[in-house]
């Protein structure tokens, strides 16, 4: 037993140093492993994997993905007609997937990255981009840029075969000139194909309206047929039409006799029947009417016993309530009386005392302002009395004096009022500010206040006709003193008579 168990661990152990000394290695099928070390041909692995010894094997990977190489002539490439060109392409390159293929590629891209790989083939597609290039003219590259990218390729494959990789496809991006050579083609191209387009549609214009005019003459040589069979067709017809009108009408006439006779009996019977509904109709009507007041008088006998009983009913609630409100009130009339009573009497009794003290103060109080009173009344009293007889003197002298004098007051008076007049007349002419006068008698404010006299005149003359007194003669004098007092004498006839 003890041996058995010896034996499973000396196995164990030994598989543990295998493990340690042998690793398993696997390889992607992008990327192709090589072992080398103890045999002289490495081995290769491709999407699988096998046995590698670390310290005595070791491992190397040689990318075998696409490879993006982008391709310019950095400098102005002249072509074989001599016309510099500048040249943008990309190339798609591959590792070969044989054995010899990757042997070449691993002496020259051994553990390279993608883009290493790209940097280091670039030059060398550059430089047989650019040989090609030389052997084309500018119309053979942009004419057909797939045979120029063809040739790119068939040259420089053959320097790829000697690193282990193929070319996978080439493509041209861009092509440019320094002097605008391939647009100016480009334009020469276009010309040549819009004219060529034009003459196509020329003539082709023409053949669609030669083909368009033979078209519409048949066209019209058909409509022509066709309208002058139509047009006999719609003759015969119209005959046939109004053959079939005369008989149409004829029947129609008939009918319309035949309906004319059956409508009158129709409407006779009807107007009939009509006047047996309407007096049947009456008849219903006034024995509804007749009904109909029955029943409306029972109503207003109903509703004139219910509103009576309804309002004596009111009558009676309305006189117990007031007899129950008045019985209320005459209680709280006589509580609030008692109440008031007996506050009057308090009040009386507080107020007597009161009125007594101030009566007292009051009396004297009122004795002093009587006295005051009756004084100031005695002396306004006097005052009136002496203003009233000296205005009653001075009516009285004035009177007299106006007795005496007569007309020679009456005309003291009308002097007195004459300055007046002038200024009330003048007054509106003042205030005028800016006038224009037409007219031929004047032509300036002359003709305005010059009728200032004139109004006066009119007055003295409205005074004349009313007193008799002449104010042209007054005026005369130096002054109204003068002629009231000495140069004017007033005779019984109220004539006025200047003293020389």
């Amino acid at each position: 037993m003890s041996n058995t168990v010896l034996s499973i661990i000396i196995i164990v152990a030994i598989a543990v140093v295998l493990l340690v000394i042998i690793s398993y290695v696997k390889a992607p099928p992008s990327i192709a492993f090589i072992v080398s070390g103890l045999n002289r041909k490495p081995r290769i692995y491709i999407g699988k994997g096998g046995l590698r010894i670390p310290l005595l094997e070791r491992l190397d990977k040689v990318y075998l993905g696409q490879v993006t190489v982008d391709i310019k002539t950095n400098v102005p490439i002249p072509t074989k007609d001599f016309i510099n060109v500048n040249v943008d392409a990309v190339a798609k390159l591959q590792v070969l997937p044989d054995q010899e293929g990757i042997r070449l590629s691993a002496k020259n891209f051994l553990n390279m990255t993608s883009a290493e790989i790209s940097k280091q083939v670039q030059d060398s597609l550059e430089g047989n981009m650019r040989e090609v290039t030389g052997s084309l003219t500018l119309t053979e590259i942009n004419i057909d840029r797939d045979k120029f990218s063809d040739q790119i390729m068939s040259k420089a494959q053959m320097d790829m075969n000697a690193l282990g990789l193929k070319i996978i496809s080439c493509n041209i991006q861009n092509i440019t000139d320094e002097n605008n050579l391939i647009k100016d083609l480009g334009a020469d191209n276009t010309y040549s194909i819009k004219k060529n387009a034009a003459i196509t549609k020329a003539e082709a214009e023409r053949d669609i309206a030669q083909a368009q005019a033979r078209a519409r003459k048949e066209a019209n040589d058909v409509q022509v047929e066709s309208d002058t069979e139509i047009a006999i067709k719609q003759n015969q017809l119209a005959i046939k039409r109004s053959e079939l009108k005369v008989l149409e009408d004829i029947k129609k006439a008939d009918a319309d006799a035949a309906y004319s006779i059956q409508e009158q009996e129709q409407r006779k019977i009807i107007n009939v029947k009509t006047v047996d509904a309407q007096i049947e109709q009456t008849k219903r009507e006034q024995e509804l009417t007749a009904e109909k007041v029955k029943i409306r008088e029972n109503e207003l006998r109903a509703m004139v016993q219910k509103q009576a009983d309804a309002d004596k009913y009111q009558v009676e609630v309305n006189a117990q309530a007031s007899l129950e409100q008045q019985k209320r009130n005459a209680e709280a009339e006589a509580y609030r009386a008692e109440q008031e009573a007996r506050a009057t009497i308090a009040r009386a009794e507080a107020k007597k005392q009161s009125m007594m003290l101030e009566a007292e103060g009051i009396k004297s109080l009122g004795e002093a302002e009587a006295y005051k009173i009756k004084c100031a009344g005695e002396a306004e009293a006097v005052a009136i009395e002496k203003k009233g007889l000296a205005e009653a003197e001075a009516m009285q002298k004035k009177a007299d004096a106006y007795k005496e004098y007569g007309q020679a007051a009456i005309l003291d008076m009308l002097v007195n009022i004459i300055p007046e007049t002038a200024k009330n007349v003048a007054t509106p002419l003042s205030a005028i500010d800016n006038m224009n006068v037409y007219g031929t008698s004047g032509t300036d404010a002359a003709s305005v206040s010059g009728a200032v006299p004139a109004v006066i005149k009119q007055t003295f003359d409205v005074i004349e006709s009313a007193t008799g007194v002449n104010m042209s003669d007054i005026m005369k004098a130096n002054s109204i003193e003068a002629k009231t007092n000495r140069n004017v004498k007033l005779d019984s006839d109220s004539d006025v008579v200047l003293k020389k």
